[in-house]
């Protein structure tokens, strides 16, 4: 008879994340490195004289999928309601007397915190492996264009010229930031821990802290340095709020090309997946920033989380059972969301079209006037006073703009700024907007060094 798959009620059951993310977050990945735990306190206590070697060893012999199912564990729990229990139990019987052993000196949560720190740091691994993609990906792009010359915008409106690869590169030195982060948050910030029952360690005997030494070593874990019942969410919420800010820094640049791909802009386009791409059920001339869209969403609901992972620092006493629930839903939600927003910035970075030709039109719509601060340090350059500069280029830009005339066309007829600069000199500045790019490239080359320091550091 064929099983009955269980319905996918959640998005991230199919749609969302990637499929090494999904079963990292799986309920069989979650049973296995319960086992993992359980195995290693095993070999603790055996390596301090507490239990015999042979149990250790039956013990870690039998901490396997292959002999402790999910399908068990979830049939004792419906008779006893308790998850951890329910799993010692199915556990206890496959390694016969050497399973009176299991879960010696332990409490629910020295497993299930421990477990969970291994889960993070394989999440924290791919987020790190897809984050330095990213950021080689966008390396080649701000070298491709770091003298590509497009229009910098404050407010919305048209500022002063400015470097495409200038615009990338403050993107990978956001993204590096956030890498370092999380290398570090994985080397300190991901700790395990063996406390029992209130964080004395009593029931581990007179060896606990060598037992905690041992079992940590064998899971490659920091140990935490002091817990009650759990650790400490305030250590748990700087690694998810991290992976929050993350989400936010993917939210701004997403906007960005949003915002850049606007018909009247014009001057990126995300990449179609195909020729054959659908951007609209009934325009079908739409090509939309979809991917880009997306990002913003799912930023939407990853600061949303932030509440949850905040309220959960407090707790009653040594422990209680407030957070738990709601870290069974936002801990594979965060990881899964960051990973979709990951892959699909790097869709985006990896297929971007950047328009140079659109980008040296848009420089030109406003006739000249983003070139008004390049003509006002030229003039006080040469000796005109800097305030008396701003308001004559001040009152020359609304004449331009109310006669809509070209920015140049007004300068030239105006003594004051002739007297400073000759009409050949004025024309050199409105003709060459790259040359007033300032130090961007230096800018870039030092940050695109740094980052290929970072990403290649092991």
């Amino acid at each position: 008879m064929t099983k009955k798959k269980s319905p996918c009620l959640h998005p991230i059951d199919w749609r969302y994340g990637s499929k090494e993310m999904r079963n990292i977050f799986s309920r069989e990945k979650r049973l296995e490195l319960l086992l993992k735990v359980e195995a290693a306190i095993a070999h603790g206590h055996a390596m301090v004289g507490n239990i015999p070697k042979e149990a250790a060893e039956e013990i870690e012999k039998k901490a396997s999928l292959k002999f402790v199912t999910l399908e068990r564990v979830d049939e004792i729990e419906k008779e006893i309601y308790h998850d951890i229990v329910s799993f010692i139990r199915a556990f206890s019987e496959q390694c016969g007397d050497f399973g009176r052993y299991i879960h010696l000196g332990a409490t629910s949560n020295d497993i299930i915190d421990t477990a969970e720190a291994l889960r993070t740091k394989e999440g924290l691994a791919l987020i790190e492996e897809r984050l330095v993609k990213i950021i080689k990906t966008l390396i080649e792009v701000a070298r491709e264009h770091r003298d590509t010359v497009c229009i910098g915008r404050t407010h919305g409106s048209h500022a002063v010229p400015y470097s495409f690869g200038h615009k990338v590169t403050i993107w990978i030195d956001e993204l590096v930031r956030h890498l370092e982060n999380i290398r570090y948050l994985t080397a300190n910030k991901v700790v395990g821990k063996l406390s029992g029952a209130v964080g004395t360690r009593a029931a581990y005997g007179v060896h606990a802290d060598r037992i905690v030494q041992i079992t940590m070593k064998k899971l490659d874990l920091v140990p935490a340095t002091i817990t009650n019942q759990l650790i400490s969410r305030e250590l748990i919420a700087e690694t998810l709020m991290e992976i929050i800010l993350l989400a936010c820094s993917l939210d701004k640049f997403a906007t960005e090309v949003r915002n850049l791909q606007r018909t009247e802009m014009g001057e990126v386009l995300e990449s179609f997946k195909s020729d054959k791409q659908v951007g609209s059920s009934t325009m079908s001339h739409k090509r939309d920033p979809e991917k880009s869209e997306r990002i913003c969403s799912l930023a939407r609901l990853m600061r949303g989380y932030t509440i949850p992972v905040l309220e959960n620092i407090v707790s009653w006493h040594e422990r209680d059972l407030a957070n738990s629930a709601n870290e069974r839903y936002i801990y594979p939600e965060i990881y899964l969301t960051i990973d979709q927003m990951l892959l699909d910035f790097d869709f985006v970075v990896s297929g971007l079209e950047v328009k140079k030709e659109r980008m040296l039109e848009n420089l030109k719509i406003s006739k000249g006037l983003v070139m008004a601060e390049a003509v006002m340090t030229e003039l006080a350059r040469n000796g005109m006073n800097r305030q008396e500069a701003h308001e004559t280029l001040r009152k020359n830009s609304m004449t331009a703009m109310k006669d809509d005339k070209q920015f140049l066309d007004v300068l030239i007829t105006d003594k004051q700024i002739t007297k400073y600069i000759s009409e050949k000199n004025l024309q050199e500045i409105f003709d060459y907007p790259q040359n007033y790019l300032g130090t961007a490239k230096e800018q870039i080359e030092v940050v695109l060094l740094k980052a290929e320091g970072v990403i290649v550091k092991k």
